[in-house]
């Protein structure tokens, strides 16, 4: 028998700077420990960071996977991909942003099938322009995690994000508030967020995440959530990240 069918997650915002990285990121290192092979897809074309955080030079990126795949030079998707570890591999951005405006929107859903066929689970990162490369990512992803943070411009436009899931009658969605994210801006209380997003709030990234040497980890090449200690020094913080793997694992426990 081939191997079963994985599953997508797309990491979305509605405004840079949010850590959509560090999530997509974090919750990759959790599906590392609980054994599971990981691809991270950088569909940010035009800036991506994925390779960049993990202090990778990518020899293949998504534009070699295009540019063979057109040319009928395509084999495997493991060709293209940069590997971080055991479990975990990236599919890394273009390396020169005029790449990536040569990728057009049809070959997401190429990609994307040919991930969840080599990998248990496949994790996106994007940009936060809602244009119609991001929408096709976000159509046709399985699950999507929105994250946002305490900040009125971010607030408002998560809840054009989120009028847009609901008036498409798309339930595939669950809210992520980063609160490590500028810990000091603390303008509403959950009850607030919740009232102008127009929906719950799944999961809270605790202000005490927050690391000043967060830079010295990205310059290591490091993921926060394979460090030992991590569970133990931020128990909440780790359970969050669990219990977004934890429902995408109940996605396949439903096949």
């Amino acid at each position: 028998m081939g191997k079963a069918k994985g599953k997508s997650l797309c990491i979305f915002s509605a405004k840079g700077g949010v850590g959509k990285t560090t999530t997509a990121l974090n919750i990759a290192g959790v599906f590392s420990s609980l054994d599971k092979n990981i691809l991270i897809i950088d569909f940010d074309t035009t800036g991506g960071a994925i390779a960049t955080y993990v202090n990778k030079v990518p020899e293949l990126t998504i534009y070699n996977f295009v540019d063979d795949y057109a040319n009928n030079r395509y084999q495997s998707i493991r060709n293209y991909v940069t590997k971080y570890s055991d479990n975990i591999d990236i599919l890394a951005s273009c390396k020169d942003p005029r790449q990536g405006s040569k990728i057009a929107s049809s070959y997401i859903e190429i990609i994307l099938e040919k991930a969840v066929y080599e990998y248990d689970y496949v994790i996106v990162d994007t940009n936060h322009v809602l244009n119609e490369f991001n929408v096709t990512i976000l159509d046709k992803c399985d699950q999507t995690l929105l994250v946002m943070t305490n900040d009125l411009l971010d607030l408002k436009n998560m809840r054009n994000i989120i009028r847009i899931f609901k008036d498409a009658e798309k339930e595939n969605y669950q809210v992520m508030l980063n609160s490590f994210i500028n810990p000091n801006k603390r303008y509403y209380s959950l009850y607030d967020m919740k009232s102008i997003i127009k929906t719950n709030i799944d999961y809270i990234i605790e202000s005490s995440f927050y690391l000043k040497s967060m830079d010295i980890y990205v310059a290591d090449g490091k993921i926060l959530t394979l460090e030992s200690k991590m569970p133990k020094i931020y128990p909440k913080v780790y359970k969050a990240y669990l219990s977004v793997c934890n429902n995408l694992m109940e996605l396949n426990d439903e096949k």
